[in-house]
Order: structure tokens, then sequence, then C-alpha cells
């Protein structure tokens, strides 16, 4: 199997489940040594309260052909981001791929409520877990990542900048918020780290089977296809590891720059570089959403996935 990551060193911020999750595996799968961090461990569980561990995580990195690293660490602590980061620089040396994909959040936003309906307090809190930890991040993470040319930035988020744009999600004001401002902080980092030969971009999967998502439709990862009775657009959803297939094919791409600032997808990164889901299918995800779900069409994944 070819590794065209091997000797690169990644830090995914935000791995204990998720797409955090499935992008630190596809880049073991690449070869990388992955350094994976979260609040969940074997031993402690963050306000998620969720069973997924940092060590899972990174167990599933070293068995997919990887290293990996797993690091208990709250990102809204710069000390204990910093420490990290010296930790990374003592051991390797380099950084060559962050991935900022903290959130955490899935318990505070509220559908289809206004502002003034929603929880100030929470809505608070969304957005410290989901800005903040990115920005503390990336202030800790970027002087060792420009140290050589070649390092590569990636924000997660919800929904490409054209989407969101167009578009206004039923989650309220506090996660629209999150995601977008995500998708701007990506742009910001793309001005300041390409006179040192990085890049940074934003990312979005799109209709993500994360752990949560399946325990809510009550299905796991090999019997998804039955939550489609109930929910038929689902039939457009996809694994973490397509996400994930995503980062590794940019962090392998020499000419990545040509994504420099860019809002992409992980559908449309799979048209570009050819790499699928699992199941060998391609969701384009965000442009079902529009042109079937939400134009009011019947669930047809039929030239779409």
């Amino acid at each position: 199997m070819s590794r065209p990551l091997t000797g690169k060193i990644a830090l995914v911020a935000g791995a204990t489940r998720g797409a955090g999750r499935g992008i630190a595996v596809q880049l073991g799968a690449a070869g990388a040594t992955v350094y994976v961090t979260g609040r969940s461990t074997r031993t402690q569980r963050s306000e998620m309260d969720r069973p997924e561990t940092i060590e899972e995580t990174a167990e599933l990195v070293t068995a997919a052909g990887g290293e990996g690293i797993a690091v208990q660490v709250d990102h809204l602590d710069p000390a204990r981001v910093a420490a990290l980061v010296r930790r990374i620089d003592g051991e390797r040396g380099r950084l060559d791929v962050l991935v900022n994909d903290v959130w955490g959040a899935d318990r505070l936003f509220e559908f289809g409520k206004p502002l003034w309906e929603q929880s100030l307090d929470d809505g608070l809190r969304m957005l410290r877990l989901a800005l903040d930890t990115h920005a503390i991040t990336s202030h800790c993470a970027l002087p060792l990542l420009i140290r050589q040319p070649g390092g590569l930035v990636v924000e997660i988020t919800d929904g490409t900048a054209e989407y969101n744009a167009a578009y206004r999600k039923e989650c309220g004001y506090f996660y629209d918020l999150a995601k977008t401002a995500v998708i701007r902080m990506a742009l910001a980092q793309s001005e300041e780290i390409a006179p040192h030969g990085a890049t940074a971009l934003s990312l979005t999967p799109g209709w993500l089977r994360s752990e949560a998502m399946l325990d809510n439709f009550g299905v796991t990862e090999e019997t998804w296809r039955d939550a489609t009775k109930a929910t038929p657009h689902f039939a457009i959803s996809e694994s973490p590891a397509f996400v994930g297939r995503a980062v590794a094919a940019l962090a392998a791409d020499p000419e990545r720059a040509r994504w420099n600032g860019a809002s992409l997808s992980s559908g449309g990164l799979a048209q570009v570089y050819g790499f699928t889901d699992t199941d060998g299918s391609r969701p384009d995800a965000w442009r079902y959403i529009v042109e079937v779900e939400q134009a009011g069409r019947p669930a047809d994944v039929t030239g779409y996935r």
C-alpha cells in the first residue's frame, strides 16, 4: 500500500470521534505520525459524555499503518496547547499538518429557535468551543508549522462558503455564526502563512455518519442504510473516512497551494483526487442537498454518489 505521508507529522485537534477520528485514521493509513487530542480518555469523559476516547483513535491510527499518539488536551487552555506544541517540537522537530476539528457543542444548539429564544449561556459556550479553540491552537502551532515550507492547515467546518452564504441553517444563530466564522479563519490564516510556503483552507464533510449520528438513528456503520426508511435523504450520507481521505489527499498533493484560502468539501475533492468512501462511492452531499432535498424532490442519489 502506498504511504505518501511517511515521515510527516500531523496534529488533529479534536480527534476523539466523528470527522476528527476519521481524518486521523486516514492520515495514519497514508503513513503519517498523528498526534490526536481531545478531552475524553478511558478514565475521564468530557461534557459530551460519550464513550469514544483519544486512546481508541490513536490505536486506530496505528492499526491503519501510521503512528497514533494520544494526548489529552483542552484546547481552551492556551498553556496546555502550548505544552502540546512544545512536545511535538521536542519529539519530532516539525509539524506538517494541522487539522483544527475541535467542536464538542452538539448539545448546545437548538433547531428552529430565533436568537432571543435560545440560551445565551449555551450559545456563548458554543462560540468558545468552536472558535476560541481553533484560534488558540493555530496561535500556538503555526510557528512550528511554518518553520519549513509545505505546511498544511485544515479548518473543519459545516457547509461551504458558497452554501452558507446562500442558505441559513436551521440550527440557529450561534451555530450558523460558528461554522461560517471557521471558514473566515481559514482565509485569514491563508494570507498570513502563504509567504512561508504553507497552505490553509477550510473543509466540510457532507451528511456525516458520526458515532452520535448513527446512535440518533439507531443504526451502525454496517446497517446505516436502514435509517433511510425513515429519513430517505440519509442515502447521501458519508462515513468519517471520506473526509479523512480528503485531508490525506490534500496533504499528499505537492501542489496543494492551489487550494490556499479555499472553502472545500469532501465530495468536491473526491472528484478531483479520485478517492472514494468506504463503499466505493463518491457522495456529493452539498450539491445533492441543494438540487434534491431543498428542491423538494424525492430522495434519489443517482448521479450524486
